[in-house]
């Protein structure tokens, strides 16, 4: 059996602090803490704060997982960012990111693929590890749904 290609050296998350209920949701909008739950599992909500950035959740999120994995900042040769609510869309959050940890030689570049964002994530960085163009990749989901959610839709609120 050949020895894997890659490995998880540290992990890390950001939560934000505010917390959206089903309870809540039941006052804006025609919907059960019950229905939410057995249609989706979900019984709460993180809501990043008015100034907190998928960028700033980022490098919370990163900077435990290197100080977990031991690993500095500048040892880090590529950065890839899953997200579907960047900061801006120019420069992309990867290079924020990179800028905010100080990784000055990492290449870095977002992935933008909804739920599943964050394992082609995974899959490129073992690609990088695999043709030796990089040792240490970070790979980090960020997401900031709530500025483009529409609190008043039924349908795709919950």
């Amino acid at each position: 059996m050949r020895p894997p290609l890659a490995s998880i050296l540290g992990t890390g998350r950001h939560i934000p602090e505010t917390v959206l209920t089903n309870a809540d949701l039941e006052r804006r909008i025609d919907t059960s803490d019950e229905w939410i739950r057995t249609r989706t599992g979900i019984r709460e909500r993180r809501i990043a704060a008015a100034g907190e950035l998928p960028s700033d959740m980022a490098a919370s999120a990163a900077r435990k997982a290197l100080a977990r994995a031991g690993i500095e900042a500048a040892e880090i040769d590529a950065i890839v960012v899953a997200t579907l609510t960047p900061d801006h869309p120019f420069p992309c959050t990867a290079c924020l990111l990179q800028h905010k940890l100080g990784a000055t030689r990492a290449l870095a570049f977002d992935v933008s693929a909804a739920c599943s964002g964050f394992i082609y994530g995974l899959s490129v960085a073992e690609g990088l590890l695999a043709a030796g163009t990089a040792r240490h990749v970070l790979v980090v989901g960020a997401e900031k749904l709530s500025t483009v959610t529409d609190w008043r839709d039924r349908n795709t609120c919950v």
